[in-house]
């Protein structure tokens, strides 16, 4: 690339879950730290913490992010509530009208930017890369749950390994699948090798699946080597193109969250956090799709208020609807602090974090290990039952707390991560994590060189497409 030609412009497009969003803002910002132009497509709604407007654009590094959302059609507009509701109604409807729109976006040809060279999308997002190979541009995906994960999922669907049958039962074992642990079975797996054939996730998975070392050129995966590199080296015998970008965090510093989040109110919860004792604190959050029911959220009130430790404890508005006298028992005693959002990577690492009760989504659960805070996992479908697996047995930072939800056997839990005989050699091991985490991130670590792995990659393909 001469210093007088346009930098190459790659598109990044994603549903507007936050799950999704947050990584592969991430990683434009690193690719725009490159020296590439990036721009960030999505559908920003009132549930969606996202600032950006559309025609944004700011200066990351040696390159340009900026933002330019995807519209028209069929698109539900912005201010639409149902992108508030079920997350499986907001992917469904993106896979029928986000080509559309897509295709519109790529049509555009405005003096700048110079027009689209390389599209990355997130998985579940299969419809991008069609809009993409269609316009001859080429793409990757974005993998944004674990390399195990990605794994399990392509061995499965691609008939490389001998996975147990539904009706086998939860202790079924699961062998022959290089990389995973000897001790996997059935419950481990991920949620989606056995649902129906026609239920949307599973369908646009098997979609990406497909398409993958066909026509998507690179698989960028949200881990770093030294986390999982036995699975990487299993799938990477399948799929040279697999390459680990992470772990991609959402700022831990308040300029970096400034940056993401435009500032936005913590609801005072790092002034809260400032005034525990170091490693006090029990922090409680199920993401941003899982649904806490009445009588999770009673036992969950009842066990927090049991362990007498100081919590932080996050509800979304739209799970606390009828809840509010649960809640109150939680709080009778002074101890806890209730939000509807938080800075979830800041607040993991502040020094007052002591024990992170998680629903086991792959964010969270990177965002744990990178801050050295030891978990209780309360998975429930999709891929959290394989985190949690490697959380407690594999990374050995955690333990399970049994479903359903128990008010003792949360306090038990609380107490062994916090207190119990081997509390310490667990925070030990979460501290080694996060300084691997914190390799990896440094200069010339692994998800430096993912990145410019790929970039150099995709700057080949881009040059030897125009010749």
């Amino acid at each position: 690339m001469s210093s007088s030609s346009p930098p190459p412009h790659v598109l990044l497009v994603s549903v507007p879950l936050q799950g999704h969003v947050n990584p592969l803002l991430v990683l434009g910002r690193r690719l725009a730290a490159t020296g590439l132009l990036v721009t960030f497509s999505t559908v920003p709604h009132a549930g969606l913490k996202f600032p950006y407007p559309d025609g944004a654009s700011v200066g990351v590094g040696r390159g340009t992010l900026r933002f330019e959302h995807l519209r028209g059609g069929d698109l539900w507009p912005p201010h639409d509530a149902r992108y508030g509701g079920n997350g499986t109604d907001v992917i469904r409807h993106l896979d029928e009208a986000g080509p559309a729109a897509l295709a519109g976006l790529l049509a555009r040809r405005p003096p700048e930017p110079a027009p689209v060279s390389c599209v990355v999308a997130n998985a579940f997002h299969p419809w991008a890369g069609r809009v993409a190979d269609g316009t001859g541009v080429p793409h990757a995906v974005l993998w944004t749950e674990s390399c195990a994960v990605l794994s399990l999922l392509y061995h499965h669907f691609r008939g490389l390994a001998e996975f147990p049958p539904a009706e086998a039962g939860p202790g079924a074992p699961v062998a022959g699948v290089p990389g995973m642990p000897a001790t996997m079975v059935a419950a481990d797996l991920p949620g989606l090798i056995h649902v129906p054939e026609q239920f949307v996730w599973r369908r646009l998975l098997v979609e990406d699946l497909r398409s993958l070392g066909d026509t998507v050129s690179w698989v960028l995966v949200n881990t770093f080597g030294e986390l999982e590199r036995p699975a990487f080296d299993a799938l990477r015998r399948h799929l040279p193109s697999v390459i680990p970008v992470g772990p991609l965090l959402v700022g831990t510093t308040a300029a970096e969250e400034e940056a993401s989040h435009g500032g936005e109110d913590d609801d005072g919860c790092m002034a809260w956090l400032d005034a525990q004792p170091r490693g006090s604190v029990v922090l409680v959050a199920f993401g941003s799709m899982v649904k806490v029911s009445r009588d999770e959220m009673v036992e969950l009130a009842a066990g927090l208020a049991a362990t007498g430790r100081p919590f932080l404890l996050v509800v979304r508005d739209n799970n606390r609807e009828d809840l509010d006298d649960c809640l109150a028992a939680a709080f009778s005693g002074g101890g806890g602090k209730l939000v509807a959002w938080c800075e979830q990577a800041r607040v993991l690492s502040h020094g007052a974090v002591g024990c992170f009760v998680t629903h086991c989504g792959w964010n969270s659960t990177v965002e744990a290990l990178a801050s050295g805070v030891p978990v209780v996992t309360y998975p429930t479908w999709a891929d959290q039952p394989t985190n949690a697996k490697f959380l407690d047995d594999v990374f050995r930072v955690g333990v399970r707390l049994p479903r359903p939800m128990a008010r003792d056997a949360l306090r038990r839990c609380v107490e062994e991560v916090m207190a119990g005989p081997e509390a310490a050699a667990m925070r030990a091991r979460a501290e080694r994590w996060k300084a691997e985490a914190s390799a990896a991130l440094a200069a010339g670590g692994s998800s430096e060189r993912g990145i410019r792995e790929f970039v150099d990659a995709a700057l080949s393909s881009i040059a030897a497409g125009d010749d």
